[in-house]
């Protein structure tokens, strides 16, 4: 059985370029923004893993990812924040928060997906 990869960034071509590549491997669902995300959270589906962009429209990344660590239930699913913004600052404030990884735009999927699966296989999913 497929794992399952939650996608949150506004700019569907990062959507779809994402869900073309980890489609073999995860089963996808993409989300617009952290509001989008957390309702689908809350509404009882599950995710093995998240890949979340940190400037979006509605809930940005870092609000998403101080709400998704203060969820009793949801807390521990493995976060990589994807961002334009190469500045340290914003790489220490997602770190701190509870991301367990950072990435700037633009990346390559091959990277994503290997830091992807690190996070998965320390956590034994």
């Amino acid at each position: 059985m497929k794992k399952k990869l939650l996608i949150v960034d506004d700019e569907p071509s990062i959507g779809l370029i994402l869900q073309h590549y980890f489609s073999r491997e995860y089963d996808v669902m993409l989300k617009m923004n952290g509001q989008e995300a957390m309702t689908w959270l809350e509404d009882g589906n599950f995710t093995d893993g998240i890949v979340a962009d940190l400037d979006m429209p509605v809930m940005g990344g870092l609000d998403f990812v101080k709400q998704l660590r203060a969820s009793s239930i949801h807390k521990d699913i493995p976060l990589i924040m994807l961002s334009g913004k190469d500045q340290t600052s914003n790489k220490i404030l997602c770190l701190r928060h509870g991301a367990d990884d950072y990435m700037v735009k633009p990346f390559n999927p091959e990277e994503l997906d290997l830091r992807l699966r690190n996070v998965l296989k320390r956590i034994n999913i």
